[in-house]
């Protein structure tokens, strides 16, 4: 590779690097877990990253972590642009899909070519929710929420008035990611029922 052509790779990179700075400042409805302040999407990615490392032996297939963890890091870069989608939020679902197609046209535009077409090709992997890693993913995308709701006290549910049904219907293939997992995952939600945080129906 000819020096400028190196260069002008690097001023590509360190754009893309900048610009994605920006999920830092998209908040999400989640909780931390001592309850004091929503998460943004970079600490919820940098999350997902370290359960990746760690539940891989709760997979029911072999999952590569080579491809998992970048995957859950860019899962949510189309945010910046398109805003976060609450999980229950069934009239900005409509137009989900949408909004973040358009965003990852930019925002993986940004990087080198090659780099580009590689990370827009996870983050649509993921999406389609058809691979084992795209399952692993979605598992701990989909059980990070819960579990950080568990030990806020079930505030995020209690705030928005969240019931049994809604969680089971968005969680209805986490399982394929991790059955152990989504057996606790259910534990927890019927907990939170007993303490009013959930609703039954």
């Amino acid at each position: 590779m000819e020096e400028f052509d190196r260069k002008k790779r690097l001023e590509q990179q360190l754009q893309f690097i900048v610009e994605v700075d920006k999920v830092k400042n998209i908040f999400r409805q989640t909780y931390l877990a001592d309850g004091k302040r929503r998460e943004n999407d970079a600490e919820h990615s940098w999350h997902l990253a370290l359960m990746a490392v760690l539940l891989t032996e709760y997979a029911p297939e072999r999952v590569d972590l080579g491809r998992v963890i970048p995957m859950v890091l860019i899962h949510d870069l189309v945010e910046i642009d398109a805003g976060d989608t609450y999980a229950y939020d069934e009239a900005g679902a409509v137009t989900k899909w949408e909004r973040e197609t358009r965003a990852a046209d930019r925002i993986f535009g940004i990087l080198p070519e090659d780099q580009g077409e590689w990370l827009r090709e996870l983050w649509e992997e993921f999406e389609a929710y058809e691979t084992p890693d795209a399952k692993y993913a979605h598992m701990l995308d989909n059980s990070q929420p819960l579990f950080l709701n568990d030990a806020s006290g079930g505030k995020s549910w209690a705030e928005h008035q969240v019931k049994k049904s809604q969680i089971y219907k968005r969680n209805q293939k986490t399982s394929e990611g991790a059955p152990m997992i989504w057996e606790k995952m259910q534990e927890l939600v019927e907990k939170h029922i007993q303490e009013g945080h959930v609703k039954a129906e």
